[in-house]
């Protein structure tokens, strides 16, 4: 697999030179969507706030540029203010610190990085609850009542309790993550192998009490991102334990997305959307996936499961490469088409920063690269 595509070392070429050009340009910023050709600017507490330094890290290692290294630390050090402000912190901390501050500890061997990471991570395990074995989704200022809201997303923050856990010799940041994992396979994974984006339990006794649609079409439809989600989270879920429940629920989970993917291999907003509404793409489900793909091959031993998921995942990146990148200075991002939340109004066919991160992050692992999460 050491010879590439011409587009798959094109679209990694080009990336890293989108990346080096824009960096001159936002700077230490926490990029979300780019609107008129240009990429906004949230604040550090925001959950996307950590893939804009991702991205840099990602290109310092293939070009060792060292002023994206700078730029990096400098939005590492910026997070440490959400960070120890406490109130304004998640359950996102993984999508936060795991591409910025645990990356720069295990590159560098910074220390003060390693404590930012141990710090989010010990946040995180102290939003478990140990009633419902679940850890709980946002906060009441963001989701009033949420209390006892777990939703899918969260899975792709565990991988920062398991880097704790080996990190900090202690077990007690992997049996969270473990416990968490089991409940999803429990009360997210349907017979059909989808998921919805919100479970809702009660914060008391630990019961589930119903399904909720968040950011997909309803309670029982397949939103495209939770499903990626899915996907490499029970991908990392698997690589930190080897547990099978795990990787066949990865495998399953994958399987349904590519057989319901349209022919340029970037899912509609929703699986189960209506037809007048598949207008509506989201490319961030689409390289989220291909990168958890990726993931999920490298830990088969079966050669034609491996190469099935691997040029699945190729197969994704090529209809991003030839329909949705943009590689020229129209606009910053790389690329098009992602929607943060149709049911809302939200953000829909527009560039998102997840998008061109994991992206980039699938481009580096068929260059034999190692991800970030």
């Amino acid at each position: 697999m050491n010879q590439h595509p011409d587009w798959l070392d094109n679209a990694y070429k080009e990336s890293m030179k989108k990346i080096s050009k824009l960096s001159k340009k936002i700077g230490v910023s926490f990029p979300h969507v780019c609107l008129n050709g240009s990429y906004n600017c949230e604040d550090a507490s925001f959950w996307t706030s950590g893939f804009w330094g991702g991205l840099l890290w990602l290109a310092y290692r293939e070009t060792k540029e060292e002023s994206l290294k700078k730029i990096a630390i400098n939005i590492e050090q910026e997070l440490n203010v959400p960070l120890f402000d406490f109130y304004d912190i998640h359950h996102d901390v993984g999508f936060m610190y795991l591409p910025t501050a645990v990356v720069n500890y295990q590159w560098t061997g910074n220390e003060e990085s390693r404590r930012s990471g141990l710090i989010a991570a010990s946040h995180l395990a102290g939003r478990f609850n140990l009633k419902g074995q679940f850890i709980r989704a946002w906060t009441d200022r963001v989701n009033p009542n949420s209390t006892g809201w777990a939703i899918i997303d969260c899975l792709m923050n565990l991988p920062l309790l398991f880097w704790a856990s080996k990190e900090d010799h202690d077990p007690r940041f992997k049996h969270i993550a473990i416990a968490h994992a089991d409940t999803v396979l429990k009360h997210f994974v349907r017979d059909d192998w989808t998921v919805p984006h919100i479970v809702s339990f009660d914060p008391e006794s630990g019961e589930k009490l119903e399904n909720l649609g968040g950011q997909g079409l309803g309670p029982d439809s397949a939103w495209s991102r939770g499903q990626a989600w899915a996907i490499y989270g029970f991908a990392i879920a698997a690589r930190e334990t080897s547990k099978t429940e795990y990787l066949t629920a990865a495998k399953n989970i994958a399987n349904y997305f590519l057989s319901h993917l349209p022919e340029d291999q970037v899912p509609y907003w929703d699986f189960r959307t209506a037809e007048k509404d598949k207008f509506v793409r989201d490319s961030t489900a689409a390289a989220c996936t291909a990168s958890g793909l990726l993931e999920l091959s490298m830990l088969l031993e079966d050669q034609s499961e491996k190469s099935f998921y691997y040029e699945s995942a190729l197969a994704i990146l090529k209809g991003l490469y030839e329909n949705y990148a943009d590689f020229s200075d129209r606009q910053d991002a790389i690329l098009t088409k992602g929607t943060v939340s149709y049911p809302v109004n939200k953000h829909v066919n527009v560039p998102i920063i997840y998008g061109d991160y994991y992206f980039v992050e699938a481009l580096s692992k068929v260059h034999g690269q190692p991800g970030l999460f």
